[in-house]
């Protein structure tokens, strides 16, 4: 990880998601990725880090990564990125909730800024570049750069998001992880769920990586 990048997390609700706070040190600036559940935890989480909160970054649209986002928003008119694939499970996220009987707060806006591949998306002086990693959501991106991937749910330590929900796909599934799997090998990853891990590391022991296993996932 490149000096100057800073890379805080909770574990949130009752899927075990994990909220990315990353801060450029040398601003003070920061973003938060993936703010899943316990808004106001994340809220504090922000404002004991002393940073100054640019926006919000979402990898998809599932419950368990956006759960948060009203209660950040209600903090900081900060924009909300998001791909627009996944608008159709950003707006069915009640839905969603009412299914696995969980509350929810509906943010009062839809995202305000469009992800798309390539895009390069910025925190004070640090960029990472926009990957479009469909499979276990349509508009999945992964955010790379500084020596580390937050991928969201697209890669686990020894597993891969689930393909088997609606609107997943396990061929763009393969495929997404083909890209991640050509990533430099030391490049740290940062999961939706799970701990930390690297992409040598998941290479040599990721079955879903080495293709040893049917494309369906755990989370």
């Amino acid at each position: 990880m490149t000096a100057g990048v800073k890379v805080d997390w909770r574990t949130v609700g009752p899927f075990q998601e994990n909220s990315y706070l990353v801060v450029d040190e040398g601003s003070g600036r920061a973003v938060l990725v993936d703010p899943g559940d316990e808004g106001e935890r994340l809220v504090r989480l922000v404002e004991e880090s002393g940073a100054t909160l640019e926006a919000v970054w979402l990898t998809h649209a599932h419950l368990d990564h956006v759960g948060g986002v009203a209660a950040v928003k209600r903090r900081w008119d900060v924009p909300v990125h998001l791909h627009p694939a996944d608008l159709p499970l950003y707006d069915r996220v009640a839905d969603q909730a009412a299914h696995y009987g969980i509350p929810y707060e509906a943010p009062a806006s839809r995202p305000e800024r469009e992800l798309a591949e390539g895009d390069t998306v910025s925190v004070g002086t640090l960029q990472f570049q926009v990957l479009h990693v469909p499979g276990h959501a349509p508009g999945h991106v992964a955010f790379v750069g500084h020596g580390i991937m937050l991928g969201g749910d697209l890669l686990f330590a020894g597993s891969i998001g689930r393909t088997d929900l609606p609107l997943s796909d396990g061929a763009a599934m393969q495929r997404s992880l083909e890209r991640a799997a050509a990533l430099p090998e030391e490049t740290v990853v940062y999961p939706g769920h799970g701990p930390a891990t690297s992409i040598g590391v998941e290479k040599r022991s990721n079955p879903f990586l080495s293709g040893l296993a049917r494309v369906v996932g755990s989370r």
